[in-house]
């Protein structure tokens, strides 16, 4: 046998440095598994402590306090004071909406009305008939299917509060595949106001 064919045969059984050879494919998939591991779990985390401080807040704006404006803003500055604190350049957006009843929260229905022929419209009058029956909330003579309860409400009145922040990801691994980089989260709760007063009763009205 040649001196040549014995290097390659001795070449061959060589096994040094197949560890490294491994590491340099198995690191970077752990690497990435770690980074979204890590991703995952730091979402998570900021899901429960939003909604936490959601829950507080709102707890706190349904005494009768909670109606003048400088006790909401005081309230909404804690929230976003206590989100910074996790994500110091997120984005923080807080809304409040009223309804009359739980219900019609879950129905995002801010007047409710009669739907006579179901098409999920407040229609007004045909060949002669008025138009179909709906309570005027708000006050402002027309039907409002959502806008025109962004507001803490009064007494009784059920009031979602919701809080949203966008912040960019801390492990940008979402980049590897396509994703976004932003991270968008958000938290809400229900609870009634209060009973300091007699709850406001609308007007029924018929849709013009």
């Amino acid at each position: 046998m040649s001196r040549a064919a014995h290097r390659l045969r001795a070449l061959a059984r060589d096994e040094r440095g197949a560890t490294i050879v491994e590491f340099a494919i198995v690191a970077p998939v752990l690497g990435f598994t770690l980074l979204a591991t890590f991703d995952v779990a730091h979402t998570l985390y900021m899901r429960a402590a939003l909604q936490g401080v959601v829950q507080k807040a709102a707890r706190d704006l349904t005494l009768e306090s909670g109606l003048t404006t400088a006790t909401q803003d005081a309230l909404d500055d804690k929230v976003r004071k206590q989100v910074k604190a996790l994500a110091n350049n997120g984005t923080v957006t807080i809304s409040r909406q009223w309804y009359r009843k739980y219900e019609h929260v879950v129905a995002s229905q801010f007047e409710p009305w009669t739907d006579t022929n179901g098409n999920g419209t407040c229609d007004g009058p045909q060949g002669g008939t008025p138009g179909e029956p709906y309570e005027d909330t708000n006050g402002n003579s027309r039907w409002d299917s959502s806008g025109g309860n962004l507001s803490q409400g009064g007494a009784k009145d059920a009031v979602l509060y919701t809080a949203t922040v966008s912040y960019p990801r801390f492990f940008p691994v979402y980049n590897v595949i396509g994703g976004s980089n932003t991270t968008r989260i958000s938290a809400s709760t229900v609870l009634r106001n209060q009973p300091y007063g007699d709850q406001g009763a609308p007007t029924v009205r018929n849709c013009p």
